[in-house]
């Protein structure tokens, strides 16, 4: 049995393909490498430059590869610029989104994993976020994700299809052993950010908002190891080849941590004091975005093993330091 990943030469995607191989699977991977890096994708992985959303291109990868699932990573990710430019969204997200849909309903492929965001949620709420509470994006790049589990929850219905998409908390850190990590040159990541700012990358780390109604006045969100994430993944690959049923879980530590906490993190890590500027808000961000994960963790029997913000940002410093070594 074969998985095809989309984006799978991205941030996630790739660390998908790790996880993949490093059980004795044979992905595929697909990615149209607007951002993704040809570099990230394991050596040893067929890989095929395209659209996720070209149907004839999908139907034709599973026919040739027998696939028998799809993880979908391929999409775009920045709040800010789905503000400003919300059409370019719609179209490679939900648009995207619906035509490998109907590639994978069109070849018989049944069990799809869906990259999906905290993002649908509010956030405007200190308590933490269960599957239950209302869905109400504050900007186009939650809604088009939103519209995405809309459409998989339909095809289930209609279909058959059977599904999980995961609301991603924040994602963070790197590979453990170094093989993949965020290669973005217009990266918005903050943890991301923090550690080039360490490393002399940049001269010094922007804090957008001090006036959140948070402890510190910095934006709080649940930070989680890219690894821990990827495991959830490959549980839930599982969970669909055993005929799970169609289900939307949270992918989160439950605790958040503000800007600042990352900066102090960083600072610990790299052993030095970091400059930092305050800045206004960024349209688009929200105060709190802090998961419960109970259902996961239940349904997929999902433990974390890396809940800890100095490793997280520990292993994304590492990375960020052999880009340094190799630039």
């Amino acid at each position: 049995m074969t998985v095809l990943v989309t984006g799978g030469a991205g941030y996630i995607g790739s660390h998908m393909v790790l996880g993949l191989v490093d059980r004795g699977e044979v992905p595929v991977v697909l990615d149209n490498l607007s951002t993704g890096q040809r570099g990230l994708v394991h050596e040893n992985v067929r890989f095929v430059e395209g659209s996720a959303g070209d149907i004839p291109l999908v139907r034709r990868l599973v026919a040739e590869h027998g696939i028998d699932a799809i993880a979908h990573f391929a999409g775009s990710i920045v709040v800010p610029d789905s503000v400003s430019d919300p059409l370019s969204y719609y179209a490679n997200n939900t648009m995207v989104s619906r035509n490998l849909i109907e590639a994978a309903l069109a070849s018989g492929v049944k069990n799809f994993i869906f990259s999906s965001t905290a993002a649908v949620y509010a956030g405007e709420s200190a308590a933490l976020l269960d599957e239950s509470v209302p869905t109400d994006p504050c900007s186009p790049y939650g809604r088009s994700k939103l519209m995405t589990e809309w459409m998989l929850e339909d095809g289930a219905r209609a279909y058959g299809l059977r599904y999980v998409a995961l609301r991603y908390f924040n994602v963070a850190g790197a590979d453990p052993k170094g093989r993949s990590g965020q290669v973005s040159a217009k990266t918005t990541h903050l943890v991301k950010r923090a550690c080039q700012a360490a490393l002399g990358r940049t001269s010094h780390l922007d804090i957008f908002g001090t006036d959140y109604p948070t402890p510190d006045g910095t934006c709080v969100r649940d930070y989680i190891h890219v690894s821990d994430l990827i495991a959830a993944h490959v549980l839930a690959l599982d969970y669909l080849r055993k005929e799970g049923a169609a289900t939307v879980m949270n992918c989160g530590y439950g605790h958040g941590s503000s800007v600042r906490d990352i900066l102090f993190a960083t600072e610990r890590v790299a052993g030095l004091k970091l400059k930092s500027r305050e800045c206004p808000r960024r349209k688009g961000d929200v105060p709190f975005l802090v998961s419960d994960p109970r259902l996961i963790k239940k349904t997929l029997n999902w433990v974390p093993e890396h809940d800890d913000l100095d490793e997280i940002v520990r292993s994304a410093y590492g990375w960020e330091s052999k880009l340094n070594s190799a630039a």
